[in-house]
């Protein structure tokens, strides 16, 4: 069984920074490929960064150099630190984890004002 809950969302200034993170508050006790992704009002659900269960990290263009995701194996659970944020990086942030199959978090609410 596997529940995902994120936290660390909020408002924030353009420049500014947030630190999401997911927990797996199930059974699940194995290590497995985590990530993140976010939706923009209006907009399709897009893909952030992931980390693997050896930690390989991979992260969309607009991310790169901004966003670093990691985990703490021992918890399950990933971070997402978020610095120079951006009006365009207003989204809800949704986490995943792969078990099998993708489990998905409830999302949790960024936005950036200008």
């Amino acid at each position: 069984q596997v529940r995902l809950v994120e936290s660390g969302g909020g408002l924030v200034q353009v420049g500014g920074s947030l630190r999401l993170t997911c927990s797996d508050s199930g059974s699940v006790r194995s290590i497995n490929a985590m990530g993140w992704y976010r939706q923009a009002p209006g907009k399709e659900r897009e893909w952030v960064a992931s980390i693997g269960s050896v930690g390989r990290t991979d992260y969309a263009g607009p991310v790169k150099s901004r966003f670093t995701i990691s985990r703490d194996n021992a918890k399950n659970t990933a971070y997402l630190q978020m610095n120079d944020l951006k009006p365009e990086d207003t989204a809800v942030y949704y986490c995943h984890l792969d078990h099998g199959t993708r489990y998905w978090g409830q999302g949790t609410q960024v936005t950036v004002s200008s």
